[in-house]
């Protein structure tokens, strides 16, 4: 993990961070998370409707359970190797460049990768159509195009930093992560504290 050194043109800071796929695991984790949620609500709309329509008994209530332990334990499975497959195709690293001034705080993939980010949706959304996928359809529109995110701070609402992880996350109705090191990390969360509303929760880890 490095940090480009963040220097400040036009009034604006500038800085560009590259962080290991594989050393440091906020993506994997956020998308873990996701992913887990989605899983959870699928087997809850799943039981609650066999078992209204096949009764409480305990072989239903066993048979839910092993259901639902299957479909943690494939979903795992492909979270894992999807994100080995996207790690490898973006060359292990995850790049981006950060632009912050006093109103507002823009995160963008580099370009290069912003490229290979959106043919890996198109390629979802065409494998969840052959397939009839829809929830991977679903998943592949929603992410193409999502390689630039604002957070506005007059917006945000909560912040959490972690300095073991380099990151510091914004809510404002969404997650943003910014990413820094050392220095330029203690620096971006003064900045931040300094101008989100007084009433934002903050945290550090």
């Amino acid at each position: 993990m490095q940090t480009q050194a963040l220097e400040k043109i036009d009034e604006k800071y500038r800085w560009r961070y590259q962080m290991s796929l594989y050393r440091n695991p906020s993506i994997f984790v956020s998308t873990a998370k996701a992913i887990f949620i989605a899983v959870v609500i699928t087997v809850l709309l799943m039981g609650v409707i066999m078992l209204i329509t096949a009764g409480f008994d305990k072989d239903n209530l066993l048979f839910l359970g092993k259901l639902s332990l299957i479909l943690l334990g494939i979903f795992a499975v492909l979270l894992v190797l999807g994100y080995l497959i996207y790690a490898m195709i973006m060359g292990g690293y995850y790049i981006v460049d950060f632009v912050m001034d006093s109103e507002q705080l823009i995160h963008a993939q580099s370009a290069k990768q912003a490229k290979k980010a959106e043919k890996i949706s198109r390629a979802a959304v065409i494998m969840g159509a052959l397939t009839g996928n829809r929830g991977a359809m679903s998943a592949g529109m929603l992410s193409a195009g999502r390689s630039v995110s604002v957070t506005e701070f007059s917006r945000v609402k909560k912040v959490v930093v972690n300095r073991r992880r380099s990151v510091i996350k914004l809510w404002s109705g969404g997650w943003n992560a910014v990413y820094a090191d050392g220095p330029d990390l203690d620096f971006v969360a003064d900045w931040i504290r300094a101008h989100v509303p007084e009433t934002a929760e903050w945290t550090v880890k």
